[in-house]
């Protein structure tokens, strides 16, 4: 059995043989230094002396003449006709009384230094891990996938085999592939190894009043599970010119997230899109699905009697909660949720929402709930919804239009929406 003695033997089963370690290495310069032999070093490491040699000879480096000073060594180097102590054992100046007494007038000196020996071993082998381990065919595959994943906006982690993406590599190798350059790959294709432009602060306006009983204490004292099994709403606008808006649904146990097309940032329009959904589902289903809700403080949400009686409110319970005034953390899963959205309708680019028709949230929502996502052990908000909700669940997702994309199709760029509009016939959204 490894790691015991043999009975009748006083030996004890050889070490794993591993890379001489930074103590090791001082061992041999202090050693080096007192005029020890090469079996004398290798006995005290527990090493061959063949190690003991090749790492002297490895690793000094020229202190004199000038010009060369700082220049390795190579093993093979023939300085026999510098100094017989370079051509054999020591192969270096330590330990030399010549040198120490009246300062050798030999060139070159050479050295053997602990510290430059432990720097040269470690860039040795890092320079190792780098580049791609693979056939040329193999890399060039590979390669080509991560780009054409990066075209269709996925992320290193949905692209990686383990989480169940195209891409045979970890996600760590394709971040680390992408930073170094290969294929002509930049950082800035990843978004979020992209910097964002500092958000426009709009004057800040009154929150909107609601009774104390909807406040977002009230919302953390239904407890932990009712909290877990809430969902945030808010709304995404488009360009300024625009008076259409789109209000956002997100179940916070699946991540799924519904777009629903607004007329315009008003109360009297949030009310119409709810009541769409309560059609659906109708009164039974709308109590089953939004058991909670809790939304900002927006002006458009300042009905909060039409709103909660829309969600399924029935008297003395409450279901619609508010958050804190400009605390839209609380609702954070939906803000970071938005960041999907953004990919395939992004800020800043002159896109009309007033020109969206339900085709389009219906194919972009297709494919932002078709995600894979880490939160969900890398399955899709979509079959997370169905697989929790049941028949409420599918009736939503047909009513609205949305569907199972398969990650090979996924596509999480403005170019999908512009791509399908064409095809209609329809004019581009900016």
């Amino acid at each position: 059995m490894s790691g015991k003695r043999k009975k009748g033997s006083g030996k004890a089963a050889p070490r794993a043989y591993g890379r001489l370690t930074r103590h090791e290495r001082d061992t041999v310069q202090r050693m080096l230094e007192r005029g020890a032999s090469c079996r004398q070093i290798a006995r005290e490491l527990g090493r061959s002396p063949s190690t003991v040699c090749s790492e002297v000879a490895s690793h000094r480096f020229v202190t004199a003449p000038r010009e060369r000073r700082g220049e390795r060594v190579d093993a093979s180097a023939d300085l026999s006709a510098a100094c017989p102590r370079l051509a054999a054992w020591p192969r270096c100046c330590n330990g030399c009384g010549r040198y120490r007494a009246i300062g050798c007038k030999r060139r070159p000196h050479v050295f053997y230094d602990a510290r430059a020996a432990q720097l040269c071993a470690d860039s040795v082998l890092v320079s190792s891990r780098r580049g791609i381990d693979a056939d040329a065919p193999a890399a060039a595959a590979r390669l080509e996938a991560i780009r054409g994943c990066l075209r269709r906006g996925l992320s290193p982690e949905q692209m990686a085999a383990r989480n169940g993406g195209p891409v045979d590599l970890s996600p760590s190798t394709i971040y680390r592939w992408v930073a170094a350059g290969y294929d002509g790959m930049t950082n800035m294709e990843l978004r979020r190894k992209v910097g964002y432009r500092p958000r426009r602060r709009a004057p800040a306006a009154s929150a909107t009043r609601h009774s104390p009983r909807r406040s977002y204490a009230a919302f953390l004292g239904l407890g932990e599970d009712a909290c877990a099994a809430a969902w945030e709403m808010d709304t995404v606008e488009g360009a300024r010119e625009d008076s259409a808006c789109l209000l956002t649904l997100l179940h916070r146990p699946s991540r799924l997230q519904l777009a629903l097309p607004l007329a315009a940032k008003d109360a009297e329009s949030v009310a119409a899109a709810l009541g769409g959904v309560r059609s659906v589902l109708g009164a039974g289903g709308t109590g089953r699905v939004f058991r909670a809700v809790l939304t900002d403080n927006g002006a458009e949400f300042s009905d909060e009697g039409a709103i909660a009686a829309l969600i399924g409110e029935e008297p003395g319970e409450t279901r619609l909660f508010y958050c804190d005034p400009r605390r839209s953390d609380q609702k954070g899963a939906c803000e970071r949720n938005h960041v999907e959205i953004r990919k395939l309708l992004p800020k800043g680019r002159g896109l009309r929402f007033d020109r969206l028709v339900p085709a389009d949230l219906s194919l972009a929502m297709s494919h932002v709930n078709s995600e894979p996502r880490g939160a969900l052990g890398f399955a899709t908000p979509a079959r997370a919804f169905r697989a929790m909700l049941g028949d409420d669940a599918a009736a939503l997702l047909e009513a609205y239009g949305i569907e199972d994309v398969p990650i090979d199709e996924l596509d999480l760029t403005p170019g999908l929406i512009a791509r399908a509009r064409a095809e209609r016939g329809d004019a581009p959204l900016s």
